[in-house]
């Protein structure tokens, strides 16, 4: 049975009218990187509560949730209305298994990311494991709009300290920008520009990662499984690791 914290809200940072990361005090917990917690608000019928990816390393105390505000939505718009000061409650223990823990070796690792899927990753890049473990990292993140690249300058500074280790690749569906790709991650993967753009083929030395939109990683499984690389599962390794959003 879960239980829950009280936490504190620290700072609630717009990145655009709908997209916001909320930042929180409360007691510290254990979690391994790639995890989630649920957020609960008490409302007039009792908690409303959701889940939601922790963007944080287990090292940092400061909580940090990449959250989209869902018109309609039961828990997302009041959320998105909290200011520093406001409470909110944070559920215990962390679950999930998109963990590196899970994920086989390998020389390069590909992170690949629609939307707010992309926070899992920033946590899992806050430790140490991803570094020892992978010679090379590409984090691909997919959005509509360039003001939905959360945490871009963050990324292109990790590329910066890491040359020739990381690389930090924006990709926009509905606009050029400059310094990014365009479309469908899906598609850039079947049309071999993702691997033009990294200057590496895909292999059995990868390791893929996918968080996101439930269409792209449907896809994308297709795609990569044409070129030979399989779903990874506990009872038969492979070089795809999922996890679906909604």
């Amino acid at each position: 049975m879960a239980q829950w914290l009280d936490a504190q809200v620290l700072e609630n940072h717009r990145w655009n009218p709908t997209l916001f990361s909320l930042r929180l005090k409360a007691p510290p917990f254990d979690f391994v990187a790639g995890q989630f917690v649920r957020l609960g608000l008490e409302g007039p019928d009792g908690r409303v509560q959701r889940a939601y990816s922790l963007v944080n390393s287990p090292s940092d105390p400061t909580l940090d949730f990449l959250v989209t505000a869902v018109p309609g939505g039961k828990l997302s718009p009041s959320l998105d209305n909290l200011q520093a000061g406001d409470s909110i409650q944070v559920s215990q223990p962390a679950s999930g298994f998109f963990v590196l823990d899970e994920v086989p070796d390998g020389n390069s690792l590909w992170l690949l990311a629609t939307g707010t899927g992309l926070g899992p990753y920033l946590s899992i890049l806050g430790t140490e494991s991803p570094w020892q473990r992978f010679q090379h990292i590409k984090l691909v993140h997919g959005v509509r709009f360039a003001s939905d690249l959360a945490y871009r300058e963050r990324l292109e500074q990790m590329q910066k300290d890491n040359p020739g280790r990381f690389q930090y690749l924006p990709v926009v569906t509905r606009e050029k920008v400059a310094g990014a790709l365009q479309g469908r991650l899906p598609d850039l993967l079947a049309s071999g520009e993702l691997e033009n753009a990294t200057n590496e083929t895909l292999s059995h030395d990868c390791q893929m990662m996918l968080c996101g939109n439930p269409d792209m990683i449907r896809d994308g499984l297709k795609v990569l499984a044409e070129k030979g690389l399989q779903k990874n599962l506990r009872r038969q390794p492979g070089h795809v690791t999922v996890e679906q959003y909604w």
